[in-house]
């Protein structure tokens, strides 16, 4: 596969998406490939290259759980052992679970934790107050009973590296990981992404004009409480190098066993578009009998995507500046890479026929504890909206990405429980219903995160 047609792909995908800037990297043995798009900033355009460096979102996640798998590997971290040695000052709303939750319930996302913290409060930005505001924090689900994606999980797990090594979180994962790996050009400071080449997320107004996204780290600017699970910033230069790292033996960090160990299935996800279960931090997926391991992630107007096929020595990583186009164009370039490169196809199942009495059965209102899903059946489709709470939009000081207007989805063959998202910035997300013991709908899953049904009004 040549460079010409890789970078004929990402220009002809890039301006059908209407993104301002992108960077694609693709790794093919001992081969890197990179196509860099468009301009950081529509405002104060700069050319995008392969340092131009791109706020990760959760593709941090597969930082902090390799600091961790290098600190059990060390010995100083026991991955079934209860967060509680490491944090004894966990406070959670259900006792017994913040008595029980384990390293690894963290790592693989079975906490039982809802989604995130919106607001740390203006007295304590820090890590150290996180162990305390968890108890506002609703549990979901006994420890280890499921898995549901959850930021404030791999918040907490960042408290964890924080205490074992004495030092600020973002020092020990420069130390443990960032370093040795070989990763020059990936931090956490804004301050030392100021003085390099960056990209400026973009969201679209509701007439369509691209505007730049204010923070520039969702959801709050200094929050160094979210940086485990979603602060990191780096180019596409080294998170192949990255790829690289987790493609080969971990020499310097990790042993090639602990590395492998991250891409075993410690849970089953269901129905998922993000995969079909989870590793450590890794989700992992069989695509047209292929293994990968794969981690996204949204910020501020941002996307990341980084998947790797270690059978085939192969990763792929596209990162764009503008939302919500930025997740469906990583998503074409990987189901792209995948074909042109390893001639391994991945396609979306087909939904059935519109069932009114079906539809009429899922739709509703489902919320977590920061956004609501609207899904609703109008005789002729099944819609679903998405979008953070009113009270959150309404209290914040700063700027929160748009929310996902209403969009087409389609229920799968079976049992009706399972859908896939075909329009939209959420085009191609899949998840499912849950129905309690009586075999009424009460939930939702987006995006590996449930979403508990509200009772219709009376």
């Amino acid at each position: 596969m040549s460079q010409e047609k890789l970078s004929g792909f990402v220009e002809t995908a890039a301006r059908e998406s209407g993104l301002p800037g992108a960077a694609v990297g693709v790794l093919t043995g001992e081969e890197e490939f990179h196509a860099c798009y468009g301009v950081t900033s529509l405002a104060d355009p700069l050319p995008v290259d392969g340092t131009t460096l791109f706020h990760l979102a959760s593709v941090s996640k597969t930082f902090t759980a390799t600091a961790l798998m290098r600190l059990a590997a060390e010995g100083k971290v026991e991955l079934d052992a209860p967060v509680r040695r490491y944090v004894p000052e966990l406070r959670l709303s259900d006792e017994r679970a913040a008595a029980r939750i384990t390293v690894l319930n963290l790592l693989n996302h079975t906490a039982g934790l809802d989604w995130n913290l919106i607001d740390p409060g203006e007295e304590d930005l820090s890590l150290a107050a996180l162990a305390v505001k968890l108890a506002d924090l609703e549990m979901i689900a006994p420890p280890g009973a499921r898995a549901s994606y959850s930021q404030a999980g791999y918040n907490l797990a960042g408290l964890v590296v924080e205490k074992v090594t004495g030092l600020p979180f973002e020092k020990a994962v420069t130390s443990l990981v960032l370093e040795p790996a070989g990763l020059s050009n990936t931090f956490f400071d804004l301050d030392d992404v100021m003085i390099r080449r960056f990209a400026v997320g973009h969201n679209r107004d509701g007439d369509g004009t691209l505007r730049p996204a204010r923070p520039w780290k969702a959801w709050r600017a200094g929050w160094r409480a979210d940086n485990p699970g979603g602060g990191i910033v780096s180019s596409v230069s080294d998170l192949l190098r990255w790829a690289r790292f987790h493609l080969g033996t971990g020499e310097g960090v990790l042993p090639a066993e602990a590395l492998r160990r991250m891409r075993e299935r410690t849970v089953e996800l269901r129905a998922g578009t993000l995969g079909d279960a989870f590793g450590i931090c890794w989700f992992l997926r069989e695509v047209d009998g292929v293994r990968t391991a794969g981690h996204g992630g949204s910020g501020n107007g941002q996307f990341a995507e980084l998947l790797i096929v270690p059978e085939r020595e192969f990763a792929v990583v596209s990162l764009a500046n503008a939302g919500p186009d930025g997740g469906p164009f990583n998503q074409a370039v990987v189901r792209w890479a995948l074909e042109h490169y390893l001639g391994v196809v991945d396609r979306d199942p087909e939904p059935v026929p519109h069932d009114e009495a079906r539809a009429r059965e899922v739709a509703g209102r489902y919320e977590n504890d920061a956004m609501n899903i609207d899904i609703a059946a109008d005789g002729l489709a099944l819609t679903l909206a998405a979008g953070i709470k009113p009270e959150i939009r309404g209290a914040s000081e700063t700027e929160m990405p748009p929310d996902h207007p209403p969009a087409a989805i389609g229920l799968l063959p079976g049992d009706g429980e399972e859908y896939i998202v075909t329009e939209g910035g959420l085009k191609g997300q899949r998840g499912f219903f849950t129905r309690d013991d009586g075999g009424a709908i009460v939930g939702v899953d987006l995006a590996g995160r449930i979403f508990t049904r509200r009772p219709a009004a009376s």
